[in-house]
């Protein structure tokens, strides 16, 4: 009896200790945290020194794989590459080593597939297929997300693009030359616009022109709005027309196009409606207003 009486106060007071910690602790790293930030001005989490060797490595493999790849190929896919990540904005991939990550899953994806397979006790027919998809999912799967993030990130260019060109319509009529209005323009946009114009601000500083940098902008997101405003700047420059009058007639344009894009995407609406609504809305709504004359008919007839 002593014993349970000793055991129960020893897991009472655990408990107590337990729910003090809990209520406590959150309020010791508030001070910590208010410390550091009176001491250093923020507080930087220091990566950690296991995954920050692991991917290092991956790296270092992929890098190496890439580059095989690359010597016994050409360098052609290699420049479809880079230009492929440009547009998606992974600047620091290299395209060797994404070549060299797209052969890792493409066999890291079949031995997951086989281990699973021996585990789960699937058929032959079953594991050859499903090794053939893995193997074809693991070589593009990197690739389609790549696109695809080209792709919003060349729809997001494209929405915030009217906003750029207001932005520099007040700033250049305001008395700034146009690379102050871009310099102004990339503190105020955030984004893969706001990336692009500080990538082009430091192509500047690097010692290329105007001209040039704009070109480099459009080769990363050759996109039509974007076209437009390159092309419309560059030959304003070249034919020595007042810059603020091209971009406030261009600004015009941009709100068009934006309009006519919306409406577009408006009249496709319907017609993507139409899978859910005839496959998923449609029978269920069959289901619930024939469902009881249905019962009603069956139950009629069998009783007859």
């Amino acid at each position: 009896m002593i014993v349970f009486l000793f055991a129960g106060l020893a897991l009472m007071g655990l408990a107590v200790a337990l729910v003090a910690r809990a209520v406590l602790i959150p309020r010791f790293r508030t001070a910590d945290t208010l410390s550091q930030i009176d001491s250093y001005g923020f507080a930087v989490r220091a990566p950690d020194d296991a995954s920050r060797q692991l991917r290092g490595v991956l790296d270092s493999l992929a890098s190496l794989i890439g580059g095989v790849i690359a010597e016994r190929f050409g360098t052609v896919r290699e420049a479809e590459l880079r230009r492929e990540l440009m547009s998606a904005g992974l600047y620091k991939i290299a395209p060797r080593k994404f070549m060299g990550y797209r052969l890792l899953a493409a066999f890291t994806l079949p031995c997951v597939w086989l281990w699973y397979s021996s585990v789960s006790g699937t058929g032959g027919l079953m594991v050859v297929l499903g090794c053939f998809g893995a193997v074809v999912g693991g070589w593009i799967a990197p690739v389609t997300f790549v696109r695809r993030k080209a792709r919003h990130r060349f729809a997001r260019i494209d929405y915030d693009l009217p906003e750029l060109i207001d932005l520099l319509v007040v700033t250049v009529e305001a008395g700034l030359g146009f690379s102050g209005a871009l310099q102004t323009a990339s503190v105020r946009f955030e984004g893969p616009l706001g990336d692009e114009l500080r990538l082009a601000l430091q192509e500047q500083t690097m010692g290329l022109s105007t001209h040039e940098t704009l070109r480099n902008m459009l080769t990363r997101c050759e996109t039509p709005l974007m076209r437009a405003f390159v092309r419309s700047v560059l030959q304003g420059e070249t034919l020595g027309v007042s810059i603020g009058q091209i971009l406030r007639e261009l600004a015009t344009d941009m709100r068009k196009r934006r309009r006519a894009a919306a409406e577009e995407r408006a009249q496709k609406a319907p017609v993507k409606l139409l899978f859910p609504l005839v496959f998923l809305i449609f029978p269920a709504m069959f289901v619930v207003l024939l469902g009881p004359a249905l019962f009603s008919f069956i139950k009629a007839f069998g009783g007859g």
